[in-house]
């Protein structure tokens, strides 16, 4: 067994204490980091960063951080989440050690759409249509996962096109 156990702390972010989410850092009796590459090679390739060693992905609408020796989770609902999602990790943690023989470990992260490369295809008007700020916020979010290009007004259907050329090379769960 890689992982005998964490201590958790549950929080408010402070930046927004009218959050009714919660965020948990769970500090690990052990260190974690050499089970890494196994794990990102079983999550099919989330980010991935060697120094130092943390995996990040997102897992049920949930940004989890694992690093040597920390497990950060945020937007819980409730610290009874935090303890299902801390006991599912330790539980892959485990069995990622186990079978580390039969697992050919990754130490690279998928690879992500380029924000300047969908910049490149927007109109660059910041007309705020989309409900972002400027064109380069939408980008961020787009290159994220988080928005499409039928969500941006002002694109054209050939710069459409090739955007989602673009981003259909991308896997976003």
């Amino acid at each position: 067994m890689k992982l005998t156990g964490y201590k958790k702390t549950i929080f408010r972010p402070k930046c927004n204490p009218k959050f009714t989410s919660v965020h948990c850092i769970a500090h690990l009796n052990e260190d974690v980091s050499d089970v890494l590459p196994y794990l990102n090679a079983l999550f099919g390739g989330a980010q991935y960063f060697n120094n130092p060693p943390e995996l990040l992905f997102l897992h049920h609408g949930k940004l989890i951080k694992i690093g040597a020796r920390e497990i950060a989770i945020n937007a819980l609902r409730d610290e009874e989440e935090a303890d299902r999602i801390l006991e599912w990790l330790k539980g892959e943690i485990n069995k990622a050690w186990e079978n580390r023989a039969s697992i050919t470990p990754c130490y690279t992260g998928k690879e992500k759409p380029r924000v300047i490369e969908i910049l490149k295809l927007l109109p660059k008007t910041n007309c705020k249509k989309c409900g972002q700020p400027t064109c380069m916020v939408f980008a961020v979010q787009m290159a994220e996962g988080g928005r499409t290009p039928d969500q941006c007004p002002e694109l054209t259907e050939e710069a459409r096109a090739k955007l989602n050329a673009y981003l259909s090379r991308f896997n976003f769960d």
